[in-house]
């Protein structure tokens, strides 16, 4: 067996190899590798054009986020996160439209990296090593890499799935020491109690979840607490996952694919999280492209898809990832699960959203609480979730579902639960648009 020893590098020498015009692809969220990344930015007199690809970069990094390197560096991001839309504004971070499960597919059939460099946990007694926090696109920008560079680190937890590589697969390694990102809890607000005590009735003992992160997520977990034998088929297994697990709620024993496993494609959130996944046969992480995939995840009957959206029109279109034409977060498996829950046997999906938002008036600066149920998209607004693909929504007045309704009655059902002082007026707006004429 290769020791991983005599392919150990410095983090210096991981950046001599870039050169420019390089194409190099990181892992997602805490996967990102943390040590190369911070130091990149020191080669950029030397460099032009290196292109990097991330997935929800949790740490600033001089290299995309410090404008005087523009010109060394490119940045494209498959999902935004506060770093990469911090980024954005400097003009060499762009947004790479993507279904989740395709992501790497897709992304691969454009160009193919030189270098994958990635977070992952040392080598165990028999030379394998696990990716640990993701395996969303990684092992097949692993496959495809001309170079394949791992930061091995022993606080990374090693969890068990798809993504376990051989010493002898790996071109290079770093050791480093730095703590795994964790995400900070969101505590829900009474809005979003409100509408985890609506839709918390219409999940049933025995269904297969998928849920995302945030107050609203978090206080739909929290109201599961005395729900029985619910499984986890998701994108991101998140904190709140485990705290269900603990209270006997989630036990995957009704679950047609992988019973008994907690299924995801990338794990992230508290320091508990990290050790709750790490040697946990309960739990796998699975490639992005298997995860995330439609007919997959409609393989589990009761499949039940949680997410939120930034604003809704009265047809039903979800703008759930930019504000008008600017990027905010990333498409990434609201569709994939959206559609996957309605291809399953019992299966339902879930878009929630407040009602109302504040926004800063930009004539007078003021602060002014608009609708988010409207009757147009804002203009340039990314369509995230299809009006044929929407079923449930839910804001803090109520549940409706539009599955197979008209125009005319997903206009009133979807101001129904609309903040009341604006429900004239949407009508109004609905009439003078045509999305509907008066009777």
């Amino acid at each position: 067996m290769i020791d991983y020893r005599e392919k150990l590098i410095t983090v210096q020498q991981a950046v001599d190899m870039v050169q420019s015009e390089d194409y190099i692809v990181t892992g997602l969220g805490a996967s990102c590798a943390d040590s190369f990344f911070n130091l990149l930015h020191t080669a950029a007199d030397r460099l032009r054009d290196v292109t990097i690809s991330t997935c929800l970069p949790m740490r600033d990094y001089p290299c995309f986020n410090d404008p005087k390197y523009k010109q060394s560096f490119l940045h494209d991001a498959w999902f935004y996160s506060p770093p990469t839309r911090r980024a954005h504004k400097h003009g060499a971070t762009s947004f790479v439209p993507n279904n989740l499960h395709f992501a790497g597919t897709k992304r691969l059939f454009h160009k193919k990296p030189r270098i994958y460099i990635g977070a992952a946990t040392m080598p165990d007694a028999h030379g394998n090593i696990s990716l640990s926090c993701s395996n969303t696109y990684e092992m097949q920008m692993i496959e495809a890499a001309d170079i394949v560079i791992l930061e091995i680190n022993p606080n990374y937890p090693r969890i068990f799935g798809d993504h376990l590589l051989r010493v002898n697969e790996v071109d290079h390694f770093i050791e480093v020491d730095y703590d795994v990102p964790t995400l900070p809890y969101i505590a829900p607000n009474e809005r979003d109690e409100k509408i985890g005590a609506l839709v918390a009735p219409l999940i049933h003992d025995g269904d297969c979840l998928q849920l995302g992160i945030g107050g609203m997520p978090n206080a739909i977990a929290d109201a599961l607490t005395n729900k029985r034998d619910l499984g986890i088929h998701t994108e991101m297994l998140t904190t709140n996952m485990m705290k269900l697990f603990h209270a006997g709620a989630i036990t995957g024993r009704k679950k047609q694919n992988h019973k008994g496993k907690m299924v995801c494609t990338f794990v992230m959130g508290s320091k508990e999280l990290y050790e709750f996944a790490h040697d946990n046969p309960s739990v796998e992480i699975l490639a992005g492209s298997y995860t995330n995939d439609p007919y997959v995840i409609g393989e589990n009957d009761n499949m039940v898809s949680i997410n939120s959206t930034i604003e809704i029109d009265l047809t039903g279109q979800c703008a759930s990832e930019s504000i008008g034409s600017v990027q905010f977060s990333g498409t990434g498996g609201q569709a994939d699960t959206a559609i996957g829950a309605q291809n399953s046997k019992g299966g339902r999906s879930f878009i929630c959203l407040y009602s109302t938002a504040l926004i800063t008036d930009k004539a007078t600066g003021e602060k002014k609480e608009i609708s988010k149920i409207v009757p147009q998209l804002n203009l340039g607004a990314a369509v995230t979730l299809s009006r044929n693909d929407v079923d449930h929504v839910v804001t803090e007045y109520g549940v409706v579902c539009l599955r197979g309704t008209s125009l005319r009655e997903r206009v009133e059902l979807l101001i129904s639960i609309a903040h009341p002082k604006f429900r004239d007026e949407l009508r109004r707006q609905a009439y003078a648009t045509g999305i509907v004429y008066e009777r």
